[in-house]
């Protein structure tokens, strides 16, 4: 079964991430915005992608790692100066953003919402 994980800011991310240096499992990354108090993200691209992401997922190498990472409040993503942006491991356009980490593999805004990309992220090799 996959392994979920959840970590909220860029600071939480970087230190979350140090588990996986040297890991030889497959890694994925789903960036979105943070949650408003009702539970939704105050994205609704990412509202739109959260469940194709999901049903895709299925797909997945059971011993994968999926962790979802929310960037932050509307205002913090929109300034230029987002560390998720800046980032040369993220270098973040858009939200959402899945990405297999270490990997050229990467699927931004829209095309998280097609299934078929999003499976074939899942399920690629290499």
């Amino acid at each position: 079964m996959v392994h979920h994980h959840h970590v909220e800011g860029y600071d939480k991310f970087c230190e979350y991430m140090k588990k996986f240096q040297n890991a030889s499992e497959y890694i994925y990354v789903y960036f979105t915005g943070s949650k408003l108090p009702s539970g939704i993200s105050w994205c609704p691209d990412c509202v739109k992608a959260k469940p194709i992401v999901e049903e895709a997922l299925k797909h997945a190498n059971p011993n994968s790692h999926f962790i979802v990472v929310d960037v932050g409040s509307r205002e913090i993503w929109k300034d230029r100066n987002c560390p998720f942006r800046t980032d040369p491991k993220t270098r973040l356009l858009v939200i959402p953003t899945l990405m297999r980490w270490g990997h050229p593999q990467k699927l931004e805004g829209e095309q998280c919402e097609k299934s078929e990309l999003v499976e074939m992220l899942f399920t690629d090799e290499d």
